[in-house]
This record gives structure tokens, sequence and C-alpha cells, in this order.
């Protein structure tokens, strides 16, 4: 049971963008020192893979805090837990600039990432304690504000790296914190939980056990890791099919790459759209359709080795579908465990990260200089969604012709 304080006075249309700018943190973590990473290897004296590992480190400790701070989220104060995710956050961004080497620098982003994931994970559970039944709305909306971190990040980042320093980047990083920090402060309403005994002694894995005891939602979840590691095989090759594989200047790659993004937030605005009146399952499926063409079209376009515009045509709707899957199958998954929310935005948010390293090393294996691996790696990406919801839709008729039975 919860109880939620001063939930009636709480705006909706302030609670997202709040929402929204609390899960920024890492998009911006890590895009915006990515134009710094040259000058980073020399000021501390490395090489540059060196420096290209700390975002790997990044990675590695949000998807670490995750699996830890997930099920705290079921069981203790979701407001404390933000305040403090972002007051660590806060203190690595402010010791960041002072590190002499790059040894001080990975412990640092790897602190940064772990603990500010205690601020990012009770964020889905949040959404869904006050939107129940239209969580994937919420979810859209606050999508939707989000990618305007990762759009304007690396830009923020270059004009602060020309302006100053590096280190200018993280004390940037830092003010943005102290200003969300305060916002959550004085916003961020609390929901307070008057858990039964049996609830309390639920322990931290046995949390797990449920999530993962549920054969939908174990679909759903599968099927929201393939959609992520779609979407990094994307963020991982398309510099190289736009920029090697079709010749595209790096002005025309920033255009390409912004019209995509607008084609995801077009997607995520359709889905708040039509989510209430149509049901997550339904928006999944017309996403999943619609992908299924798309990324059925960038293949044939690679293999008959069509030009650039036949494979923006299909890259553009392909994204807007994907993440259209993607926030439904997470707005699934999150209705099915209403006490559990925190350790389900755990599985699905380390198992994205997890099955997303993987898309460049699958990548790199199948290279061959040319744009099919990439389209491959999609297709194969969205086929296996589609078996999964073909499953989900053949349980769901059994279990429905079991019941009349």
């Amino acid at each position: 049971m919860m109880n939620r304080e001063n939930s009636t006075q709480v705006s909706l249309k302030l609670l997202l963008p709040l929402l929204a700018s609390i899960i920024a943190l890492s998009p911006l973590a890590i895009d915006m020192y990515l134009p710094a990473m040259p000058i980073l290897a020399e000021d501390l004296g490395t090489q540059m893979p060196m420096v290209q590992n700390t975002l790997s480190i990044y990675l590695f400790g949000y998807a670490l805090g995750l699996v830890l701070f997930g099920p705290m989220a079921d069981k203790y104060s979701r407001r404390k837990m933000v305040l403090f995710g972002i007051g660590g956050f806060l203190v690595a961004s402010l010791l960041l600039p002072f590190v002499s080497n790059i040894e001080q620098f990975l412990s640092l982003r790897f602190i940064q990432a772990f603990i500010s994931s205690a601020a990012t994970v009770v964020v889905p559970g949040t959404i869904r304690e006050f939107y129940q039944k239209d969580t994937a709305k919420g979810l859209s909306y606050v999508s939707m504000i989000m990618m305007v971190a990762p759009m304007i990040a690396p830009s923020i980042g270059s004009i602060l790296l020309v302006a100053h320093s590096w280190q200018l980047i993280f004390y940037v990083l830092a003010a943005y914190s102290v200003v969300v920090l305060l916002l959550v402060a004085k916003y961020l309403p609390e929901i307070v939980r008057s858990a039964t005994a049996q609830e309390e002694q639920i322990s931290f894995l046995t949390r797990y056990k449920i999530v993962f005891s549920n054969s939908e939602a174990r679909l759903d979840i599968v099927s929201s890791m393939m959609i992520s590691l779609a979407f990094f095989a994307y963020i991982t090759a398309i510099s190289f099919i736009y920029m090697t594989v079709f010749k595209v200047s790096e002005f025309n790659f920033s255009i390409l790459f912004g019209i995509t993004v607008v084609a995801l937030m077009s997607a995520h605005f359709i889905n708040t759209r039509l989510v209430v009146r149509k049901g997550s399952r339904k928006m999944l499926w017309y996403g999943l359709i619609l992908a299924v063409i798309a990324s059925t079209a960038l293949l044939l376009a690679s293999l008959l080795s069509l030009p650039l515009v036949f494979t923006v045509l299909a890259i553009l709707p392909l994204m807007g579908s994907m993440s259209m899957v993607s926030v439904n199958s997470d707005a699934l998954v999150l209705t099915k465990f209403p006490e559990q929310s925190g350790t389900a935005t755990a599985v699905i948010g380390t198992l994205r990260f997890g099955v997303g390293a993987l898309a460049g090393p699958i990548l790199a294996y199948f290279y061959d200089g040319s744009a099919l691996p990439f389209a491959g790696l999609i297709f194969s990406s969205v086929l296996v969604v589609l078996l999964c919801q073909i499953t989900i839709y053949l349980l769901d008729k059994n279990n429905l012709v079991q019941e009349r039975k």
C-alpha cells in the first residue's frame, strides 16, 4: 500500500519536466565531454583508448548501480534516493576537474555513474505511480523532453572547451545538478509506503525473482533488450555509415542526425496522443509492424547498394517505430509490478545497457566496409522482438481459451 503526500497538489506538467531533468543527468555526463577526449588524453598523459574506456566504465558503473538501487527504490523513500543520487553526482563532478591521472578520472567517473543511478532508477516507478494505466504516456513525455539532452550536449561541450577547458564541462555539470537538486527538494513529492510485514520481509533477490517469474514480462523485457541492441547499433555505426560508406560531410551528417532525433521525438509525441485510447500493447504492435517494414527496407537498401536517400528514408521511420516499441514494452513491464517497479526498472536498465554494449563487438566481428552488418543486426533484433510479441499473443489467446473452459 502507498500513500501519496500532497499528490493531489502535484502538477503532472511540472512533475514530468522535473523527472526528465533527473534522467538527463546521464546523457549529459556521457555526451558533454566527448569533444574533450583528445585534450583529456594529452592533459592526463595517457593514450586515447584509455580515455575512451572512461565511457565504458561510466556505463558499467551505472548498470551496477541500477542492480543495487532498484530493489531499494521499492522499499525506501524515493525522494531521499533522488537527493542522494544527485548529491553524489554533484560531488563527483566537482572533484573530476582536479584529477591528475587517468586512474583517478576512471575512478571518479565510476562513482559518478554508480551513485547517480540511485536518482534515475526511481523515475519510471514514480511515473507509474502517478499515471497508473497511462504509464506509457508519461514515459513518452519524459523521453521526448529528455531527448533534448543528448542532442545538444556535444555542442555545449565543444563551446565550453573552446571558451575555457575540459574542466569547465564538469563544473557546468555540477551547476546543472545543483539546480536539479534544488528543484527536487522543493517540488518532487514523496510516496510513503505503508508496507505489510510480509512485504517488508521480501529480500533483495526475491524481488528480482518476482520480476523474472512472470513469463509475459520476461518476453517484454527481451523485447526492450533487443530494441536497445538496435538503438546502440545505430549510435555505434551511424557516423561510419553516413560519413565513410556514403561520403557525407560532417555538416550534412549533423543535419541527418538531427532529423533522426526529430523523428524519435515525433514518435513519442504520437504515442502520448494515442496510447490512452489504444493501450500500450496495441501501440507496441503498431510500432513493431512499422519497424519490421522499415528494417526490411534498410536491409534491402544495403544488399542492393542503393543510394543514400533509400537508407535515410528507411532509418527515419525505423528509429521512430523502435522508440514506440521501447517505451510501450517498458510500460507494460512496469504496470505488472506496482510493488517492485524499482526492481523492474533495474532489470530493464541493466539488461538494456548490457546487451547494448554488445553492439560494437558484433558490428566489429561482421565488419566488411559496408552498411550490411549494421542493417543485418537491426533487422535481426526487430525479428526477435516480433517473435517475442507473437509468443505473448499466443499465450494470451491460450489463457483466454482456458478461462472459457
